[in-house]
């Protein structure tokens, strides 16, 4: 029966050897498969060694496919990089306020604005603001949840399609959504007249 690979050759790698031997392997299990009693006994049969054949170049044919799937990149392998937009909602009575969503165009490095506080290091964070401050964003205008008369559900509505269509860029450009964190700032009392909505959402991409 015929041989793969280098098995004729004298310049051999172990791996070639390897899977030389494998596909031996493979041969001898078919040779011995039940039910080969009952083929003839003739080897020089032209049906039974066409058949043997055959089924030998697809059993090796399938672990040589095996071997190569097994080869895939690592997770660990992958970096990614990060962004997010905010989505503020006024939810002040009356229609005032503003609403937007925001999303930064420039970076900033966290570690040029931070320090490290020990027992014998106590000084206080003194950055800068006007260096963290950033000038480059990109403000898409939504609308407020209230009019004048009250709660407006079409407003609702209108941020909701909004939203979807931001995010579905952001997909459309490679972005995968992480996570999202909502929260409210408000006080909640008769006196209270201020009051915003926010939500942010986290993104990653492969880079």
């Amino acid at each position: 029966m015929a041989r793969w690979g280098c098995q004729t050759s004298s310049k051999c790698s172990p791996n070639s050897v390897n899977f030389v031997e494998e596909a031996i392997q493979i041969d001898s299990l078919v040779l011995n498969l039940p039910g080969r009693s009952n083929l003839p006994s003739n080897p020089k049969n032209p049906f039974m060694m066409k058949s043997i054949n055959t089924l030998s170049v697809a059993l090796v044919a399938f672990a040589f496919a095996l071997f190569l799937t097994s080869f895939d990149n690592s997770p660990a392998d992958v970096q990614y990089e990060f962004t997010s937009f905010t989505v503020v909602e006024s939810i002040i009575p009356s229609g005032m306020g503003r609403s937007r969503i925001i999303h930064a165009t420039e970076e900033r490095d966290y570690r040029e604005f931070t320090t490290v506080r020990t027992d014998e290091n106590q000084k206080r964070n003194k950055s800068d603001r006007s260096e963290i401050r950033l000038k480059n964003f990109e403000e898409t205008k939504i609308l407020n949840f209230f009019s004048a008369i009250g709660i407006r559900f079409q407003n609702i509505a209108a941020n909701d399609a909004v939203v979807n269509s931001k995010v579905q860029a952001m997909l459309n450009e490679g972005w995968e959504l992480v996570s999202t964190n909502a929260g409210v700032e408000s006080v909640g009392d008769k006196t209270d007249t201020e009051g915003i909505y926010i939500t942010r959402f986290y993104f990653k991409r492969a880079k």
